[in-house]
């Protein structure tokens, strides 16, 4: 942990300066907000030794909370994939196979989710800013951050009919139905009562609170990038450096700042829309804002955006150089509409390939891979994947 402290520390004072240089002058019903669990907010070790985060990992991976039974948190959010599915738009229930190789079964009238399935690694200090400030409660999350804290967000796939829901239940009563589900397993009732020191202990709530407690164990912050800002000179090649100069020089710091490389805030960047959606996706409030994605480990998370729209991390640089003219990519967006933060990134190829060994720079493959060999529901663990 101490390690940890000292390169996020690093990492602030880099973007803190790299900041001043460059700027000089879908929901599920409503249910009350819920708070973290109480005990260790970031065990990154396992075997996990925390009793609700290590609740939390079999719930992640149990496919008992899909309506149908058939897909789990995991199943995209999977650590194959750094936590993603590797899919533009994830395929929830009534689907099966796992990443490119994923397939709705026949037949079919369950439709693609909305949006890219983002990593949850790193999502424990989500809101962090440049000053290593950050309240788990009020965290932004998802992609237009319409809700606050991990514990809050679990409930967003769980009761969305096209990712965990299905049509087994209606909206209004398929939390209370989960809860019957796992209330009817033993194993369930006993790793409650362990985790949260009380019988009848299997609510929403604390169904929500493990699994957070769980996700905040999936960290990922010792990138070779991380080692040369503790002192290690030899952490990046030269093509790294230069594109971390060219980074800062671009202007990408502007909003991709902090120990998370994201501001958190929301943008209307005119993303194109994803041709797979009968509609166009309107954002935050039908603004067309979206939030700033870290890009810790961006090179392990393809494809990219809210929308998967852009494949590589090129197709990215080649639209902030279109839309930095300025050029809207969308047509629901006009011009005036854009960011006026938005910083042209007009670079030569070489120069592009120098900035991507940069983000490259940014991976820390050694997070949490664990796979758990089984669930106390008996089903496969992170559903039909295989």
């Amino acid at each position: 942990m101490r390690t940890y402290l000292f390169a996020l520390l690093a990492t602030v004072i880099f973007f803190v300066v790299v900041v001043d240089a460059c700027t000089s002058d879908e929901a599920g019903p409503a249910v009350a907000p819920v708070t973290p669990a109480p005990g260790p907010p970031v065990v990154a070790s396992p075997p996990i030794a925390d009793p609700v985060a290590a609740l939390g990992q079999v719930l992640f991976w149990d496919p008992i909370l899909s309506g149908n039974k058939d897909v789990a948190c995991a199943t995209c959010h999977h650590p194959d994939n750094a936590y993603t599915d590797g899919l533009d738009l994830s395929l929830g229930t009534n689907a099966i196979g796992y990443g490119p190789n994923r397939r709705f079964r026949s037949p079919n009238d369950i439709s693609f989710a909305g949006r890219n399935a983002p990593t949850i690694l790193n999502t424990a200090f989500n809101g962090t800013d440049a000053s290593h400030n950050s309240v788990p409660a009020t965290a932004p999350m998802f992609w237009d951050s319409r809700v606050q804290g991990l514990e809050n967000q679990v409930f967003g796939p769980l009761t969305t009919v096209d990712e965990m829901r299905g049509h087994a239940f209606t909206e209004s009563v398929v939390l209370d139905s989960l809860v019957a589900r796992l209330s009817s397993i033993a194993e369930y009732r006993q790793l409650f009562q362990a985790a949260f020191g009380r019988e009848q202990a299997i609510t929403a709530t604390t169904i929500s609170q493990a699994i957070a407690a769980f996700e905040r164990t999936l960290t990922a912050m010792d990138s070779p990038f991380d080692r040369y800002q503790r002192g290690d000179k030899t952490a990046l090649t030269d093509a790294q450096r230069q594109g971390m100069v060219l980074f800062r020089e671009e202007g990408c710091p502007i909003c991709h700042a902090g120990p998370l490389l994201s501001d958190y805030k929301l943008h209307v960047m005119s993303v194109p829309d994803n041709a797979k959606l009968t509609r166009s996706d309107a954002g935050a409030g039908g603004s067309y804002a979206f939030r700033t994605p870290s890009l810790r480990n961006v090179g392990l998370t393809a494809p990219y955006m809210h929308n998967g729209v852009f494949q590589t991390l090129k197709q990215v640089l080649k639209f902030y150089d279109d839309i930095g003219e300025p050029i809207s990519q969308n047509p629901h967006v006009s011009v005036k509409q854009l960011d006026p933060r938005i910083q042209r990134i007009s670079l030569r190829d070489a120069e592009q390939d120098q900035v991507i060994a940069f983000m490259h720079a940014l991976t820390d493959s050694g997070f949490d891979k664990t796979i758990p060999v089984r669930v106390p529901s008996g089903l496969n663990p992170g559903g039909a994947i295989r």
